[in-house]
């Protein structure tokens, strides 16, 4: 039988578990078996870099903490090498960087996942893999305000650059002057055929 600080070391890790998961707006559970030191290495860091806590764990400890915060959903996945990834903040990073790992590497493998909350199936994880990095998706949504906002300042240079709003008016009128007295100008009348007596 474990000694009390045995018990007690595993109730704290369970416990900061626990809060992990559910602080954390996704996770991805994997399977990391056959990973050498220089990839796990390199993972880790990836991981890091983009704010995604990644620890392995050991399956029983993972299911006291999941049935705390009710994700014993997965515990059916939970039995070989088991490592858990998380972030507080970002819903893609973690599915996106340990999806791209697995393609490289047969033996690495998503067992399962979670997000807000509630365990989700692998599709899920397939589809946030997807999307692109925060950092792409802040450029996209940029560009799309940027644009009108150019077209926008192109104009007004164009107006500083004739001399000024009302030297501007005046040029578009007098441009549009012209066009509209030839509409309004009265047709001239056919000239009458002159008949023979």
């Amino acid at each position: 039988m474990p000694s009390q600080s045995v018990l007690e070391a595993k109730q704290a890790i369970v416990a900061e578990l626990a809060e992990r998961l559910k602080n954390s707006v996704m996770g991805v559970v994997v399977n990391y078996k056959g990973i050498n030191v220089e990839d796990d290495t390199k993972l880790r860091k990836e991981l890091r870099e983009n704010n995604v806590k990644y620890t392995v764990v050991k399956n029983t400890l993972l299911k006291r903490a999941n049935e705390q915060v009710g994700l014993s959903d997965m515990d059916n996945v939970l039995e070989g090498t088991t490592a858990l990834a998380t972030s507080d903040d970002d819903y893609a990073a973690a599915a996106r960087i340990l999806a791209n790992f697995a393609k490289k590497h047969d033996f690495f493998e998503i067992k399962a996942g979670f997000m807000d909350g509630e365990v989700v199936e692998l599709s899920v994880i397939d589809q946030l893999a997807k999307l692109p990095t925060r950092d792409v998706l802040l450029a996209n949504v940029l560009g799309a305000f940027q644009a009108p906002i150019s077209a926008f300042a192109r104009v007004m240079q164009a107006v500083v650059d004739e001399g000024g709003f009302e030297e501007c008016l005046k040029k578009k009128a007098a441009e549009e002057a012209p066009a509209e007295e030839a509409a309004e100008a009265p047709a001239e009348a056919p000239a009458e055929e002159k008949t023979e007596e």
